[in-house]
C-alpha cells in the first residue's frame, strides 16, 4: 500500500488584502512548521518522494520542517481566492469578507466559480483538472510521497475522493487546520481517505494555542 501526506503550509500573513502579500509565513507559520517536521522524523518518516508548490508559503514551510523537495510542482499551488472573491463582488454584488464572513463565502464562491459565474487566474475546472493529474501522478502503489501545499488543493483532492459538491468541498475547506496532515491510502482498489486535518505536532497543552486556519 501506497500513502500520500498532504501538508497545508504554516500560518502565513493572514493580514494580507491580495495574493502576493498574503504569500509569506508568519513566525507563527514557521515554528509551526518546525514541530511538524520534528513529528514526522520521529513517527513517520522516511519519505519517498517530496512535493512541494511553488509558493514562498511553500517552500518556506519545508525548509523550516527540514524536509528538502525532490520537485517543486506548481500543480500544487492554491487557487487564487482574492481574484475570485473580487470577482463574485463584481458579477453578484457580494462583498468581500472579513476574517468572520468566511464561513458564508466560501461556498459562495465555490459555487459561481464552478457554475463558471466567475473566473480568477484558471476556471474550476481547470483547477480540479490540474490538482487530478498530480495526485494521480502521486498514487504510486508501495510509495510514501509528501506534498506540501495549500488548503484548496486539499480540498480539491477530498473533492475527487469522495464525491464531493461545491457547498461541501467549500465546507471541507474552512476547518483545515495550518500544517495539518491529510493522509491518503493507495490501494489496489484505488485511493481512500486515510486521514484529514491531523495536528499531532499541536496536540500538547502547551502547543493548542498555535493551531490556526489563516
Amino acid at each position: 500500500m501506497g500513502e500520500i501526506y498532504l501538508v497545508r503550509h504554516g500560518q502565513a500573513n493572514s493580514a494580507a488584502t491580495d495574493e502576493e502579500s498574503y504569500d509569506r509565513l508568519s513566525d507563527l507559520g514557521a515554528e509551526q512548521a518546525a514541530w511538524l517536521g520534528e513529528y514526522l522524523r520521529s513517527f513517520d518518516a522516511p519519505f519517498d518522494r517530496i512535493l512541494s508548490g511553488t509558493l514562498q508559503r511553500h517552500q518556506a514551510t519545508a525548509a523550516a520542517m527540514k524536509f528538502q523537495p525532490d520537485e517543486l510542482d506548481p500543480r500544487l499551488n492554491e487557487l487564487d481566492y482574492f481574484n475570485l472573491s473580487k470577482a463574485l463582488e463584481d458579477a453578484h454584488g457580494v462583498p468581500q469578507p472579513d476574517a468572520n464572513g468566511f464561513p458564508s463565502h466560501v461556498p459562495l464562491v465555490m459555487e459561481a466559480w464552478h457554475k463558471a459565474e466567475i473566473k480568477g487566474q484558471e476556471t474550476f475546472a481547470e483547477f480540479e483538472s490540474r490538482v487530478a493529474s498530480v495526485l494521480q501522478e502521486a498514487q504510486q502503489p508501495g510509495r510514501r510521497i509528501l506534498c506540501v501545499t495549500s488548503g484548496g488543493v486539499i480540498g480539491m483532492v477530498l473533492r475527487h475522493l469522495l464525491a464531493l459538491d461545491p457547498k461541501r468541498m467549500a465546507h471541507i475547506l474552512l476547518p483545515i487546520f495550518n500544517t495539518s496532515v491529510t493522509r491518503v491510502a493507495v490501494r489496489p482498489e484505488g485511493a481512500i481517505l486515510a486521514g484529514f486535518n491531523c495536528t499531532p505536532h499541536l496536540d500538547p497543552p502547551d502547543r493548542q494555542y498555535a493551531r490556526t486556519h489563516y
